[in-house]
């Protein structure tokens, strides 16, 4: 192991100049993946359909294919989990990555090929570490072990070549023998499906190990840490793991979660957004602090963007990369090495650099409120939750929003389920904080705003501790890569976890 991280350590330094080449020339990167995937699927059933055969631009390949969304393309994955062959991609597909389904009780599962696990997540995953190496020249990262708080996956009974699980579940199944020497724990309890008792047993496998670095939910890493200590009896995490420098994470903002992180940790550390989803990877942070990720246009996909206010429309329009926008919310549309076509992933994003292209994940199309013409995203929700924090002390675990309708008795409103680690010392103060941070982010919700015209103030609840974990539970979608939705324009999620009754206390300033 000692021997061979340096040398590891030194390959990855090497791969800068082919991240260079795609860096500078992203145009022609994504104009040569998109000409690999149509030739590779041409044979396919998916590729006679469309006549793949005939595709020699990014024109006649929108012309020819529609946007789809998982339901558009579940016809093709069942039949490849029932054992068919060369439907959406050309190459046998034996793994699926399932999907958290946090808009939808019912999970996805999406094909992952050979081709999606070499040149697009482990590829990226190297190139993660290159640019890591780039800023952190003196990084020990390679010299110990990175922690993974990986899911579970399960053998699929209509086929018994057909295996799913969460992505961190594939690809630790996939990851070369050498990559194994490189992480901890061991797989048998990194695949556990059943959380409650894996954290206790990554906590004692953990704890003598040289972690170096940290992947994983934000959440479910908290819980991690705060179980360890209690074993341990130290007071940081930095006692536990002297040489941890990097935590890596994704999926969720970690703005809620950074001062939770600094205070366990006890020291300063690096980390590193990764975006990265069941259906690929797609950018990573290179510069430390930047808000923006690199985006990754050589990695087995193509991407396409459209313009949110699309969203709905019978022939939804959807621009290439060269023509995209700074500060737009886009829905990434992607055609991959797995075999999905024109997929609509349901992220929004927007750009924050465009030499070289930079994005910022902004929300879900299905998660956002605009009840009332407010337009609230899950970024202006986050941003304002950090605003209101700093202001009252507080610390927050996890929240979700949804609005409430106008009644005879009053106008609108949004009403907050929010679980503090540290409540603030007043409830009111908190609300007027968060209110006055989305009025400065959001010019639309502000004008809602105004004089109460079509908004008041907001509702907050404060949940007990564990609220979030038990409706997950309850749900059966405890662990993983399973998350709370933030934002959504339906009160379904809010009134089923106000069923639970764990509400601590409520803000009384609800008609200001």
């Amino acid at each position: 192991m000692k021997l061979l991280s340096p040398a590891i350590s030194s390959l990855a330094r090497m791969r800068l100049w082919r991240i260079e080449a795609w860096k500078n020339n992203p145009l022609e990167a994504q104009r040569e993946v998109l000409q690999d995937l149509v030739t590779s699927a041409q044979y396919t059933d998916f590729g006679r359909k469309h006549d793949f055969s005939r595709l020699f631009n990014v024109r006649a390949f929108k012309e020819a294919v529609p946007i789809h969304e998982y339901d558009d393309l579940k016809p093709y994955i069942e039949r490849t989990m029932n054992g068919e062959q060369n439907l959406l991609w050309d190459t046998p597909i034996y793994w699926f990555a399932k999907s958290s389904g946090t808009t939808s009780d019912k999970s996805k599962f999406i094909p992952v090929s050979k081709e999606s696990l070499q040149d697009t997540h482990f590829k990226a995953a190297k190139d993660v570490v290159t640019l890591y190496y780039q800023f952190n020249p003196d990084s020990a990262l390679l010299t110990g072990k990175g922690l993974v708080l990986g899911g579970s996956h399960n053998i699929n009974p209509m086929n018994n070549e057909a295996q799913f699980g969460d992505l961190s579940a594939v690809l630790l199944q996939n990851t070369p023998f050498w990559g194994h020497w490189l992480r901890t724990p061991d797989l048998s309890i990194a695949l556990m499906d059943e959380w409650e008792s894996k954290i206790e047993k990554l906590a004692a496998s953990t704890i003598r190990e040289n972690v170096t670095s940290i992947s994983g939910v934000p959440t479910w890493t908290l819980v991690l840490f705060k179980r360890i200590l209690e074993i341990t009896g130290k007071k940081t995490m930095s006692e536990v793991w002297p040489s941890l420098e990097l935590f890596m994470h994704g999926g969720v903002s970690f703005t809620p979660y950074k001062e939770q992180f600094q205070k366990l940790i006890g020291k300063n550390i690096n980390y590193l957004e990764m975006y990265n989803a069941s259906e690929g990877f797609f950018g990573a942070q290179d510069i430390p602090g930047d808000e923006g990720m690199l985006l990754f246009p050589d990695h087995g996909i193509f991407m396409e963007f459209m313009p949110v206010s699309e969203y709905g429309k019978k022939e939804p329009l959807t621009i290439s990369l060269q023509d995209v926008e700074l500060g737009k919310n886009y829905a990434l549309i992607i055609s991959s090495n797995g075999g999905l076509w024109r997929y609509l992933l349901g992220d929004t994003i927007q750009f924050t650099s465009l030499r070289p292209f930079r994005i910022k994940v902004t929300g879900r199309l299905k998660h956002y409120i605009n009840a009332f013409g407010e337009e609230v995203i899950v970024d202006n929700a986050d941003k304002a939750i950090a605003v209101a924090s700093a202001k009252t002390g507080a610390i927050v675990n996890d929240y979700t929003a949804a609005p409430v309708y106008f009644s005879d008795a009053s106008n609108g409103a949004h009403e907050w389920l929010i679980e503090f680690e540290k409540e603030p010392g007043n409830i009111d103060d908190f609300t007027r904080e968060l209110d006055l941070a989305l009025k400065n982010i959001n010019s639309d919700y502000e004008a809602k705003r105004h004089k109460n015209i079509a908004l008041r103030l907001p509702i907050i609840h404060s949940l007990k501790k564990g609220t979030f974990t038990e409706w997950l539970r309850n749900k059966g979608k405890l662990g993983g890569q399973h998350k709370v939705p933030r934002l959504s324009n339906e009160r379904k999620y809010v009134e089923e976890i106000l069923q639970m009754n764990t509400i601590t206390f409520v803000n009384k300033s609800t008609n200001t």
